[in-house]
């Protein structure tokens, strides 16, 4: 490329960067904003018992449908498949914003319209993710992509904090139906940016979709997410339900792999895992959402609880967090531009992580919030350090064919670590919080708080402040306690991450998208 159209083209990523990272925004922003109002929607539709379906059905459309958007991209090109995303995320955001309303039939049904359109908005928010990441593997060589990549993860930090308090303004301002349709202004102007000035390679034009592999996979992933949801919860580990679906999963991923072994355009390409690089990676980002998204959940219980912030506040006490991640992010990616050097990040990534939960088990009722904000600072650091790295190593692991792939298994692994984690700490969370609050106030006590509704009734600020203080003393430091124990079931997990990167070759960036990516077992691979 010569150096007048290296100038000229410049402009034009930068005006496709901004539509791709509003499209992010809205992928990330949307779950944190809708938690906010599902009280209000609880209220309105009498809905207590398939309340947790509304984030439930978000989760599974996004978690099954990542890999084969990822693939669908590498088929038909990612500027169709990544615009129809965003389509049907607005589409399922407008209709989740009407559920209920006179035009589609009154309050009656509202709770089930509710949770069919959030399961529609997260099949669209599952390319949303995954294109983002694919699109930039299309515009930006490899070894201009960490920059680019370290901005994104800086969206990811902001919406974070941004998600609860712009949900907390909606709750308490407006509808909460505008939890949903403030997506569809901002998803207009993506859609705007992206038709008109977004111009992608193409390098298939083939067109043989595996759909039983996708089916079987969509089968197992759902399995897999429902247990990890209903697990502890809904049904006990051992019932019939949860050991039916672990049935079900097992059977549907073990003929998926048979499928995709002889499919000639697999969904996910089990011949990627044979790469060393992509398979530790996978597992570093697996470990990564299992750790983070598992333990984080529990920060703004103990910030509203224990150290009274309302739900907004909440919100303001996460920006250390944002504000360690964005810096870091944004930093790493500019030293892997300028480097093209990558391995140590996710090495020491996964060790400052580990230190930020270990900080995060000192957590009691005598914590301060500046003193929390320090432990944040340290988590948000280690995590910026990793989350655009694990996208980055994913795809300078595989040819450019198979970009869309593996930054759907990328961003997928993310994913069900994250709901594996979340369920897993929660029903350590329930167990604990039972047994503590027994030890300190008896058995009745522990029956009525430390369990399924009485837990949540209990710890209502509300109903905490009718209690004699000694009883509520008792409840918080119980709360405070629990919620500590699970850091130390996130260190064992976050300390695993820097031993699986330890074990990343330095494969150096390729200097151009369509170069092809280096095999592992060479010693060197083509200079930029």
């Amino acid at each position: 490329m010569t150096e007048t159209a290296q100038t000229e083209a410049k402009p034009k990523i930068h005006v496709v960067l901004a539509g791709l990272m509003i499209a992010m925004m809205l992928a990330m922003l949307d779950n944190m904003i809708v938690s906010t109002s599902l009280p209000l929607i609880v209220r309105e539709f009498n809905g207590l018992d398939h309340f947790t379906w509304v984030v439930t059905a978000y989760v599974l459309g996004t978690t099954v449908s990542t890999p084969i958007w990822g693939k669908l991209g590498d088929l038909y090109g990612r500027k169709t498949v990544f615009l129809t995303s965003i389509g049907i995320f607005l589409l399922g955001s407008a209709l989740s914003g009407m559920a209920g309303s006179s035009m589609l039939g009154g309050p009656e049904d509202g709770m089930m319209q509710l949770i069919a359109f959030r399961a529609l908005q997260g099949l669209g928010a599952g390319g949303l993710m995954v294109g983002v990441m694919a699109i930039i593997g299309d515009l930006v060589p490899p070894r201009e992509r960490g920059r680019y990549q370290g901005m994104m993860a800086g969206i990811m930090a902001i919406a974070m904090v941004a998600g609860p308090l712009v949900g907390g303004f909606i709750a308490d301002n407006l509808s909460w139906r505008w939890a949903f349709y403030i997506n569809l202004p901002l998803g207009g102007v993506a859609l705007l940016v992206l038709i008109t000035q977004m111009h992608l390679p193409k390098y298939r034009t083939e067109h043989r979709i595996d759909w039983l592999g996708a089916a079987l996979l969509s089968v197992g992933i759902t399995g897999l997410v429902l247990i990890t949801t209903w697990g502890g919860n809904e049904y006990d580990w051992v019932s019939p339900q949860i050991l039916g679906l672990a049935a079900l999963a097992v059977v549907s991923l073990v003929a998926f792999g048979f499928v995709e072994r002889g499919a000639p355009e697999p969904i996910l390409p089990l011949d990627l895992f044979k790469i060393r690089n992509f398979a530790l990676i996978s597992g570093v980002g697996f470990l990564l959402g299992f750790a983070m998204f598992g333990a984080m959940n529990f920060l703004p219980m103990f910030q509203q609880y224990v150290q009274g912030a309302s739900a907004t506040g909440s919100g303001l006490l996460l920006l250390p967090l944002m504000f360690g991640m964005l810096i870091v992010s944004i930093g790493v990616g500019r030293a892997i531009t300028k480097t093209g050097r990558y391995r140590i990040f996710p090495i020491v990534g996964g060790v400052v992580m580990t230190i930020g939960m270990l900080l995060l088990t000192r957590l009691d009722v005598h914590t301060s919030r500046v003193e929390m904000g320090a432990y944040l600072v340290v988590l948000g650091v280690g995590m910026g350090f990793l989350m655009q790295t694990s996208m980055l190593i994913a795809q300078n692991s595989v040819e450019q064919r198979d970009l869309g792939a593996a930054s759907g298994a990328a961003t997928f692994f993310r994913s069900i670590g994250g709901s594996f984690g979340v369920s897993l700490f929660g029903a350590i969370f329930a167990a604990r919080l039972h047994d503590q609050i027994a030890e300190r106030m008896g058995a009745q006590a522990a029956d009525q708080f430390g369990s399924g509704s009485g837990a949540a009734g209990g710890f209502d600020p509300a109903v905490l402040a009718t209690l004699p203080a000694a009883a509520r003393d008792g409840l918080l430091t119980s709360l405070a306690n629990s919620i500590s124990g699970i850091f130390w079931w996130a260190v064992v997990f976050a300390a695993v991450v820097p031993i699986l990167a330890w074990f990343i070759k330095e494969i150096p960036l390729r200097g151009a998208p369509s170069e092809p990516a280096p095999a592992e077992a060479e010693a060197a691979a083509v200079a930029p």
